[in-house]
C-alpha cells in the first residue's frame, strides 16, 4: 500500500495542487485496482436455472431451509402442525409457513382440485391479519367449510387463539407461545361438510396460495438518504412496502434478512449500505419503474429464495430480470440495469499510449453467438406453470453465422409475458452486438470514467466492463460493444396470450373414456406408400388425473389379444400398427390409466366398419432394414469388445477364496539392457462344493526397446451342478512404437439347464500412427428350448481417430414368433454380383439404387413406375397414366 499511497500523492500534486482528499481516492483506486482488477463483469451464458416465483411441493418437517419470497409466488408452504377435533374427527386444521420475514398479504385466490377459487374476506376473530372463506364452499349462513387465517409475520404477531383453544384437550397442542415470531404463515381450518366433501366426490384438498412477499426497503424513499425522499427508513421494517421491482429486491437481498433477536442474516448477503453503491441502485430502480409504450412497467420480477442458495445465483436472477449485470465498482456492490446510457465521454487517438498494446475484436467467433433464442416464463393464466415465449431468430444472422446456432434462456421469476418477451429480445440483441476490446488510456481518460458507464469510440458506443491500473498507475479499460437500439420497442412483439385452462370433471365421475370408436387407417410414407393401421378416437377428457388411454384389441374371430396405450389423453385420438396386418377386421375397446388409481371400466368392444388396407413395399423395406442396422450395430459392440485387453481381467478373474485349489508358476527370463525374452506358464485348479475348474495359461515375451512380440494363450474348463464351459484364447502381438498387429482366435463350448451354445471367433487388427483396419469372423451355434440359431458373420472397419468406415455381412438362422426363419444381409457402399463374362454387366446395389442392365421378370408388384426422362408415369396405386410432352 505505501508504494501505491506514495505515487498517488505525487500525481495528485501535480494534478490537483496537492490535495489530500485527491491523494486518498488515488491511492486507493491503485491499491484496489492492483489488487482484485476493479469492476470485472462478465456476460456468461445462462446456466439451468432452478429459481422461479413458485414453491411447488408442501415441506415436511423441522429440517427446511429459511426462504422467503420476492414479490409474488405460488406456494404450498411448510406444514408446521396438524391437528383434529370434533365427533368423528369432523374438523381438524393445519399450519403452513408460507415465508420469513413481514409479508405483505394473500392474493384474493387459492388453487385446489386443478382450479381457482377465489377467497371471501370475513371478519377476523383474534391476532390474525386476515380471515378468509372459500367461495363454493359457504353454507347458506355464509359459514366456509374451509377457513383460512392469515399472518404476515410482523415483528410482535400474536398467537392464533382459536387454535389453543381447539387443541387444549388434544394430544397435540397448539401452545400460547407458539407465535411464530418473524413467520408469514396460514391457519387452514376444515369442517367435513358433506355437501361440499362427500357429495361432491372431493377429498381432502391439496391448497396452492398465491402470496404477496417481503415488504422490502427502498431508499428512494428514505429522505436520510442522499437522493432520497419519503418516510421509509432502513431500520424500521413497519415503514417498508412491498414491490415487484427487480432492483429493490438485489438490494434486499445483498442487505438480506435479518432475525429479530439476533439479528443474524438469515438469507441474503448481509451487507450495510456502506458497501453497496447506492448511485447504480437508485438509477436501476428508477429503469425498473419507467412505463414502457404498452403502460407497464420495464421490468418485473418475483423470487423464492433460501438461506442455502448460492448468492452469485440469486443475484443473477435480479440482473436477468432487468437485463443488466452484476457490479462491483471500487469495492462497493452495484448493478447496471438494461437501459440506454448517455456517453460520458469519447475516446480518442490522443487518449492511447501508443507505446501500449490493445485487443480489439469487433466481431466475436460464431460459436459466442446465438442467432436462435427461445425461453419460458411463470405463466399466472396457467396457473403459474412456464410457458414457452416466442421464440426470437432474426435469418439475415442466421445466414451471416452459416448454420443455425439455438440457445435458450428461461425467465421463470417473470410472470409477465409482455416483460418476459422484451428481456428475451434484449439478451438476444445484447449476444449478437459483441464487440470487445481492451485498450490502454491516458491518466487523464481513466481517472475522468469509471467501470458501468458508456463511452463512444470509432464511431460506436462501449460499455466499460473492467477498470484496471497496475503500479505505475497505467490505465487499461476493457470496454463491450453496446447501443441504444437493443433496448428500442421498436420490432418486439407482444409476449405469448395463455389461455386458462378449464376446470377438470370431477375425477370420480369418469371410469373409462367417452364416445370411443375404432376405424382402420393408413400412415402415409414417402411417394404414396402406405402402411395399415388402427385409428382410435374419444371424447379428450378434462381430467388431469387420467395418465393413459390403453387399448386392448383383436383379429375378429380369433382369442389372441394385443395391446397398446397412449400417454397424452387430451390428443382424443391415437394411431398404431402394432401387430395390425393387411386385410382383417378388428375388434377394439379401451380403458384408462390414472394417478391416484381408482374403479376403471372397459368401453363396449367396437369394430371397425371395413377391412385394414393392404401393407406396401417400403415400409416392410423399412423394418428389414432397421433389423440389419440394429444387427450390424450388434456386430461393431461384439468387435469393440472383442478386441479390448483381457489378460489382467483373467488374472484377476481366478480366486482360491472359499475353495481348495493349487496355483503352479513356470518362469524363464533373459534379460541384456532394454532386451527382454521370457516364458511363462501358470497351472490353475480349483474345487468346491459346486464348482470345478482348471485353467493353462502361458505368456510368451520378446522385447528391445520399444519394439515388442507376445504370444498369449488362455485355455479354460469349468463345470457346475448345471453348466459346463469350455473356452481357448490365443492373442498374438507385434508392436513397434505404438505401432500395433493383433491376432486373436476364440473358441468357446457352453451348455446348462437352458441351451447349448457354440461358438469360434477370429479377429485381427492393424495399427499405425492414428489409423487403424480391423477384421471380425464369427461363426456361432445356439440350441435353446426357444429355438435352434446360428449366424456366420464378417466384419470389417477401418479408418482413423476422428472417422472410420465399416463394412460386412451375416448370414443366420434364427427364431421368430416361434418360426424359423433364415437370412442374409450385407452392409457396403458397393455391392456387385458379376457372372464373370465380359459381355454380361453385373447386378449393382449402389447408392440406395438397384442397378440392373437386364430384368427378365414374370410379375412385378409396384407401386410407381416412370421413365427416366419423366415423359411417362404410371401410378399403378392410384390406377393412373401421365404423359408429359
Amino acid at each position: 500500500m505505501a508504494i501505491f499511497t506514495g505515487i498517488a500523492t505525487a500525481i495528485a500534486g501535480a494534478l490537483f495542487g496537492g490535495s489530500a482528499l485527491a491523494t486518498s481516492l488515488i491511492g486507493g483506486a491503485l491499491a484496489f485496482g492492483a489488487k482484485f482488477a476493479v469492476g470485472k463483469l462478465t456476460q456468461q451464458k445462462q446456466g439451468k436455472q432452478k429459481h422461479t416465483a413458485v414453491q411447488g411441493e408442501i415441506q415436511f418437517g423441522g429440517d427446511v431451509p429459511v426462504g422467503t419470497l420476492y414479490g409474488v409466488g405460488k406456494t404450498k408452504g411448510q406444514r408446521a402442525f396438524y391437528a383434529k377435533w370434533d365427533k368423528g374427527n369432523k374438523r381438524n386444521a393445519e399450519v403452513f409457513i408460507l415465508a420469513n420475514g413481514w409479508c405483505d398479504g394473500l392474493e384474493p385466490y387459492v388453487y385446489m382440485y386443478g382450479e381457482k377459487y377465489n377467497l371471501v374476506a370475513q371478519a377476523t376473530i383474534g391476532n390474525e391479519v386476515a380471515r378468509y372463506g372459500v367461495q363454493g364452499f359457504l353454507d347458506g349462513d355464509g359459514n366456509s367449510a374451509i377457513s383460512i387465517r392469515f399472518y404476515d409475520g410482523r415483528p410482535g404477531q400474536g398467537v392464533d387463539q382459536r387454535l389453543v383453544e381447539v387443541t387444549a384437550n388434544l394430544g397435540n397442542k397448539w401452545k400460547a407461545t407458539s407465535k411464530l415470531s418473524g413467520m408469514c404463515y396460514v391457519v387452514v381450518e376444515r369442517y367435513y361438510h358433506l355437501e361440499f366433501f362427500r357429495d361432491a366426490g372431493r377429498g381432502k384438498p391439496d391448497i396452492d396460495f398465491v402470496l404477496r412477499g417481503l415488504r422490502e426497503y427502498d431508499p428512494r424513499k428514505d429522505s436520510t438518504v442522499a437522493g432520497g425522499s419519503g418516510t421509509q427508513r432502513l431500520n424500521t421494517p413497519s415503514t417498508w412496502v412491498h414491490t415487484k421491482n427487480p432492483a429493490v429486491h438485489r438490494l434486499n437481498y445483498q442487505l438480506g434478512l435479518r432475525a429479530l433477536v439476533s439479528g443474524r442474516t438469515l438469507i441474503g448477503e448481509g451487507k450495510s449500505l456502506g458497501q453497496i453503491d447506492l448511485a447504480t441502485y437508485f438509477v436501476a430502480m428508477n429503469v425498473c419503474d419507467t412505463l414502457r409504450a404498452n403502460g407497464k412497467k420495464t421490468y418485473e420480477c418475483s423470487l423464492f429464495v433460501s438461506g442455502d442458495d448460492d448468492h452469485t445465483e440469486v443475484l443473477k436472477q435480479f440482473d436477468d430480470a432487468m437485463a443488466g449485470y452484476g457490479l462491483n465498482r471500487r469495492g462497493l456492490s452495484g448493478v447496471i440495469p438494461g437501459a440506454p446510457q448517455i456517453p460520458v465521454k469519447e475516446l480518442t487517438a490522443a487518449d492511447i499510449p501508443i507505446d501500449r498494446a490493445k485487443d480489439v475484436q469487433f466481431r466475436p467467433s460464431a460459436f459466442e453467438r446465438f442467432n436462435h433464442l427461445s425461453g419460458q416464463f411463470t405463466s399466472i393464466q396457467s396457473m403459474w406453470n412456464p410457458e414457452s415465449l416466442k421464440p426470437v431468430y432474426v435469418n439475415a444472422d442466421i445466414a451471416a453465422d452459416g448454420r443455425n446456432r439455438q440457445t435458450s434462456i428461461d425467465f421463470l421469476q417473470v410472470t409477465d409475458p409482455d416483460i418476459a418477451q422484451y428481456l428475451l429480445n434484449i439478451r438476444y440483441r445484447q449476444n449478437r452486438m459483441g464487440g470487445k476490446a481492451t485498450v490502454p488510456v491516458s491518466r487523464r481518460f481513466g481517472l475522468a470514467v469509471q467501470e458501468g458507464e458508456w463511452i463512444t469510440w470509432r464511431g460506436k458506443s462501449w460499455l466499460i466492463s473492467e477498470w484496471r491500473a497496475d503500479e505505475r498507475l497505467r490505465i487499461t479499460l476493457v470496454l463491450s460493444e453496446t447501443s441504444a437500439a437493443i433496448y428500442d420497442d421498436d420490432g418486439i412483439e407482444p409476449g405469448p396470450i395463455v389461455v386458462p385452462p378449464t376446470p377438470p370433471i370431477n375425477p370420480s365421475l369418469l371410469s373409462t373414456v367417452q364416445n370411443f370408436n375404432v376405424a382402420v387407417g393408413m400412415i402415409n410414407g414417402a411417394q404414396g406408400y402406405d402402411t395399415p393401421a388402427l385409428v382410435f378416437t374419444w371424447t379428450p377428457p378434462e381430467d388431469p388425473t387420467i395418465t393413459a388411454v390403453r387399448f386392448v384389441y383383436q383379429l375378429e374371430g380369433t382369442t389372441e389379444i394385443f395391446e397398446d396405450q397412449c400417454t397424452s389423453p387430451e390428443d382424443g385420438s391415437f394411431r398404431t400398427t402394432k401387430n395390425v396386418v393387411s386385410g382383417k377386421v378388428y375388434n377394439a375397446r379401451a380403458t384408462i390409466t390414472t394417478v391416484p388409481d381408482r374403479l376403471r371400466t372397459f368401453t363396449p368392444w367396437m369394430t371397425t366398419a371395413q377391412p385394414t388396407g393392404l401393407q406396401t413395399l417400403l415400409t416392410g423395406l423399412q423394418q428389414l432394414q432397421d433389423d440389419a442396422l440394429n444387427r450390424f450395430k450388434e456386430l461393431q459392440q461384439e468387435m469393440d469388445e472383442f478386441f479390448r485387453p483381457r489378460l489382467v481381467e483373467l488374472l484377476d478373474a481366478f480366486s482360491l477364496e472359499g475353495a481348495v485349489g493349487q496355483i503352479e508358476r513356470q518362469q524363464i527370463v533373459a534379460t541384456i539392457g532394454d532386451a527382454l525374452a521370457q516364458i511363462t506358464e501358470e497351472r490353475r485348479v480349483r474345487v468346491s462344493e459346486n464348482e470345478a475348474m482348471a485353467q493353462l495359461l502361458t505368456y510368451l515375451q520378446a522385447s528391445l526397446g520399444t519394439t515388442h512380440a507376445r504370444l498369449i494363450t488362455e485355455e479354460t474348463v469349468r463345470a457346475t451342478t448345471d453348466s459346463a464351459l469350455a473356452s481357448s484364447i490365443t492373442t498374438l502381438d507385434a508392436e513397434v512404437d505404438g505401432n500395433l498387429a493383433r491376432l486373436i482366435a476364440e473358441e468357446t463350448a457352453r451348455a446348462d439347464g437352458d441351451g447349448a451354445l457354440a461358438s469360434s471367433i477370429s479377429g485381427v487388427s492393424a495399427d499405425f500412427n492414428g489409423r487403424f483396419a480391423q477384421g471380425l469372423v464369427k461363426f456361432e451355434a445356439v440350441a435353446a428350448p426357444t429355438g435352434v440359431d446360428a449366424r456366420f458373420s464378417v466384419l470389417l472397419r477401418a479408418g482413423t481417430n476422428q472417422s472410420f468406415k465399416v463394412s460386412g455381412f451375416y448370414v443366420e438362422l434364427y427364431t421368430e414368433g416361434g418360426v424359423q426363419k433364415s437370412r442374409m444381409a450385407v452392409q457396403a457402399d458397393q455391392f456387385l454380383v458379376t457372372s464373370g463374362n465380359n459381355r454380361h454387366y453385373p447386378l449393382v446395389f449402389e447408392d440406395g439404387e438397384l442397378k440392373l442392365a437386364v430384368a427378365n421378370i414374370g410379375t412385378v408388384n409396384a407401386g410407381l413406375l416412370q421413365s427416366l426422362n419423366g415423359k411417362m408415369k404410371i401410378d399403378l396405386n392410384n390406377g393412373t397414366i401421365e404423359i408429359f410432352s
